[in-house]
């Protein structure tokens, strides 16, 4: 089972950091991604972490502000400088496939998908 948390409401500028901690001794193995949705659009890939945290991938809207970490059963999103453009549903999902640019950024490569939190960014 995976549960985000951390969601907000924040200011433009502002920073949130939200967490996906599952439940397993397998965590360690599934490579693990960040998407989200807005109102009217379709999920989207934000970033990916491979399964020992040695490599990372993000979208180019989320390159250079967000950073993505794991320690343990938690993977974590640190989200900087956030615009208004950020707000939307953010799901984490974990994924059994190999890590690679082609991989990480498709939705059905993804096996379990937790709940979502919402993030707000006002302007």
């Amino acid at each position: 089972q995976l549960v985000e948390s951390g969601g907000g409401l924040v200011q433009a500028g502002g920073s949130l950091r939200l967490s996906c901690a599952a439940s397993g001794r397998t965590f360690s193995t599934y490579v693990v991604g960040w998407f989200r949705q807005a109102p009217g659009k379709e999920r989207e890939f934000v970033a990916a972490i491979s399964t020992t945290g040695g490599s990372t991938y993000y979208s180019d809207s989320s390159k250079g502000r967000f950073v993505i970490s794991r320690a343990r059963n938690t993977v974590n999103l640190q989200m900087n400088s956030l615009k208004p453009e950020d707000t939307a549903v953010y799901y984490c999902a974990h994924s059994t496939n190999s890590f690679n640019s082609i991989n990480v950024v498709r939705i059905r490569q993804y096996n379990h998908w937790g709940q979502g939190t919402q993030v707000t960014v006002s302007s």
